[in-house]
């Protein structure tokens, strides 16, 4: 089961025996599924239920008053993402000052009677609670007494170096899309149509402009050959995966007031995509973006980007 609202610890379903592990989870890289993996063997072997605790909002925006987390991916396709790892109840659990103030074995007292801790599941360098003194060290004291089992999962390694969400998005910021799937994670925009000034579709490149519900990890500037699904639609049903160019960056030809826009042209598809819910997996750079001098020059050159997307992307 998922949340569809963040929950405070006393308004947990009740689910009983279980093994548990807690995170902001954002992107579910290689260390993320490394440890929900962990958390459904231990709850297999324990004959109980697999739960992961996320935290909603992003801890950050608590502890840095008037900040905004850039988000690798929405929390939608995050929590997708641990149900699809086989966790059993993927639950928002709703990080504020309270919260905060709790300590870790506050926080784990806090959860009963909902969930009978069974197993707690984290990394070995993880630490919860107030003053971050749940470590794992810590934890097995506790697990001793109140009858619970630790079980602690190594970082994963790519390149050398511990995966971590912020090693993704500064690889997806810069453009190093090959390390962030090496970490496991494809860059991922997700936005909901909003009316443009339907420049593209006089041009025969009709494009979707994307508005974002969350403050996405941005790529460079650029065209990108992509992928790209209709997620939800007030007129079409949800789509397969489409081939895609997109355009990230101002409109240098036709706007110099330097507001930044994603822009989605599906390859082969026509349809009315205003109010659509579009997610856009972007597979590679294509070329920076740059002014023409005419509007035909630009049409010709979007037109050498649909032939190398369709050539990049195998499609005919």
């Amino acid at each position: 089961m998922a949340e569809e609202r963040s929950l405070s610890p006393h308004e947990l379903p009740t689910i009983g025996p279980a093994a548990i592990t807690m995170g902001a989870f954002d992107g579910i890289h290689r260390g993320h599924a490394a440890i929900l993996q962990a958390t459904r063997s231990a709850a297999l072997e324990l004959t109980v239920a697999s739960v992961a605790l996320v935290f909603d909002p992003h801890p950050d925006e608590i502890l840095h008053p008037g900040t905004r987390a850039a988000r690798l991916a929405p929390l939608r396709v995050n929590l997708a993402r641990i149900r699809q790892l086989g966790i059993d109840h993927v639950l928002r659990i709703r990080f504020d000052d309270e919260l905060r103030s709790l300590t870790a074995e506050q926080f784990l007292a806090a959860l009963e009677p909902s969930i009978d801790l069974c197993a707690l599941v984290m990394s070995r360098e993880s630490a919860f609670g107030r003053g971050r003194t749940g470590t794992a060290a810590h934890m097995r004291e506790v697990g001793h007494s109140e009858h619970f089992r630790v079980v602690t999962v190594d970082r994963v390694l790519v390149g050398g170096e511990p995966v971590s969400s912020s090693r993704v998005r500064e690889a997806v910021i810069t453009g190093q899309f090959a390390a962030a799937r090496a970490m496991g994670v494809a860059p991922y925009l997700e936005g909901t149509v909003v009316r443009g000034d339907q420049r593209g579709r006089q041009l025969g490149f009709p494009t979707a402009n994307l508005a974002f519900g969350y403050l996405p990890v941005m790529p460079p500037r650029g065209i990108y050959a992509g992928r790209a699904m209709i997620v939800d639609s007030p007129r079409a049903a949800p789509a397969p995966t489409a081939p895609a160019l997109i355009s990230i960056g101002t409109r240098p030809t036709f706007h110099r007031d330097g507001v930044e826009l994603v822009e989605v042209h599906l390859l082969g598809v026509d349809a009315d995509l205003y109010a659509a819910t579009i997610g856009v997996e972007l597979v590679t750079w294509l070329r920076d973006e740059r002014r023409f001098d005419s509007a035909e020059q630009l049409v010709v050159q979007m037109q050498l980007d649909a032939e190398e997307a369709r050539r990049i992307l195998g499609v005919a």
